[in-house]
């Protein structure tokens, strides 16, 4: 059994919000009627943002604007090494006011939240963001994000098997379709 302490999974659980959030927002700007902010609540709400449902329609847009100025250096994380990256993280987060307390709420367990209780939805969401981005950095580097190998897809994922394996986003028709063909080619080989 692989034991995490909770603020490993509170890291997680929140770069795991960030790929999602870039993924659709991704998915949104290849889409001419994509950029849907009900999209981007609701993932935020079904990653227990508790804040996100009451959250001003302004605010979420703010979150969708913010995180999608972040998508390409985001989506370019796998492979890339971490100094560039540190730059980048130390560069977003000098534009926040963080101030870290310890909270609980909501049902939740004790975790800290980054900005004062009066901050706006969106900078709580984005410190939230760049401080796991942070944490993350420190403790792996890049090496847990990668690029869905699915031959369609350029999705990012955040890989926290013990060996590093995973290979496709969060989508399972991605690695589904992979399977397939490559079982469908080893079958007209033989």
């Amino acid at each position: 059994m692989y034991v995490t302490s909770g603020h490993d999974t509170e890291v997680r659980l929140t770069i795991e919000a960030l790929v999602d959030v870039v993924n659709a927002l991704a998915d949104s700007a290849s889409d001419p009627d994509g950029d849907d902010p009900a999209e981007v609540r609701a993932l935020l709400h079904d990653h227990h943002f508790s804040r996100a449902d009451g959250a001003s329609a302004a605010a979420i847009e703010r979150v969708a604007e913010r995180v999608g100025s972040m998508v390409a250096t985001l989506a370019a994380l796998p492979g890339s090494l971490p100094e560039p990256t540190v730059a980048w993280i130390n560069a977003q987060l000098s534009g926040i006011h963080i101030t870290p307390s310890l909270t609980t709420h909501d049902g939740a367990d004790l975790h800290i939240h980054w900005t004062p209780a009066s901050a706006t939805f969106d900078d709580q969401a984005i410190a939230d963001f760049l401080m796991a981005l942070a944490q993350e950095v420190c403790d792996h580097g890049t090496s847990r994000f990668g690029t869905c190998a699915a031959i369609d897809c350029e999705h990012l994922f955040y890989d926290v098997t013990r060996n590093g394996s995973r290979r496709f986003c969060a989508d399972p028709r991605c690695a589904s379709r992979t399977h397939t063909a490559d079982h469908r080619r080893r079958q007209r080989a033989n």
